[in-house]
């Protein structure tokens, strides 16, 4: 029977999530520039102000920061869950007065239950996240998830860790390029398609 990869760290401990964060963007200098192709993904999408987004494994903040700043104008309602009750602490310092748009939900998506009353979105975004998961033979599954949260025509935005050459070793844990967007397949999605690829990390864009 496949076993699920232990996490080095518990990041619901405050020690954990704060070191964490303060070393996310030195060990990975490109996420600012997949935060920038979503934020440019949602314009690009022709959305109305007010529509829902949904992100997956907010962490600290960082990607909330980011889109609430550079899309003031789509007046975001934005829904930031994580099972860490610590990342969610550090991302309310981070948003200062930005936090007052952001719903925060303590729950894990590894729970069979996690998407019960969060209602419709219209982009579900979830960064450096599904590994979290702790094996990559559960990643349909969050994914068949997911395509239930989404309104007709909205769109789901995938980015993580590849495994394989100029990415990750642990090929239980992450998937190559190849398997995570088979897995968008699997779980239903018809128009899957890589929009960036840079620092060992590919971002999806999944109908």
């Amino acid at each position: 029977m496949l076993k699920d990869v232990p996490s080095p760290i518990d990041l619901r401990q405050p020690a954990d999530a704060q070191a964490w964060a303060q070393t996310a963007l030195s060990k990975r200098p490109d996420r600012p520039v997949f935060f920038a192709r979503l934020a440019q993904g949602l314009r690009e999408a022709g959305d109305q102000p007010g529509r829902r987004v949904l992100e997956l494994g907010s962490g600290p903040g960082f990607l909330a920061q980011h889109l609430l700043q550079a899309l003031p104008e789509l007046a975001l309602d934005y829904v930031a869950l994580d099972f860490s009750a610590a990342m969610h602490a550090l991302a309310r310092e981070r948003l200062g007065p930005l936090a007052a748009q952001v719903r925060f939900i303590e729950r894990s998506f590894k729970a069979p239950d996690w998407p019960q009353d969060l209602g419709l979105f219209d982009h579900v975004l979830t960064h450096q996240a599904v590994h979290e998961l702790r094996h990559k033979r559960h990643a349909s599954a969050l994914h068949r998830q997911v395509r239930r949260l989404l309104s007709p025509g909205g769109s789901y935005w995938v980015c993580d860790h590849w495994a394989g050459p100029g990415g990750m070793a642990n090929d239980e844990l992450y998937m190559s390029v190849n398997e995570q967007a088979q897995a968008l397949r699997d779980a239903g999605f018809s128009q899957v398609e890589p929009v960036l690829a840079l620092g060992g990390m590919v971002l999806h864009r999944a109908r």
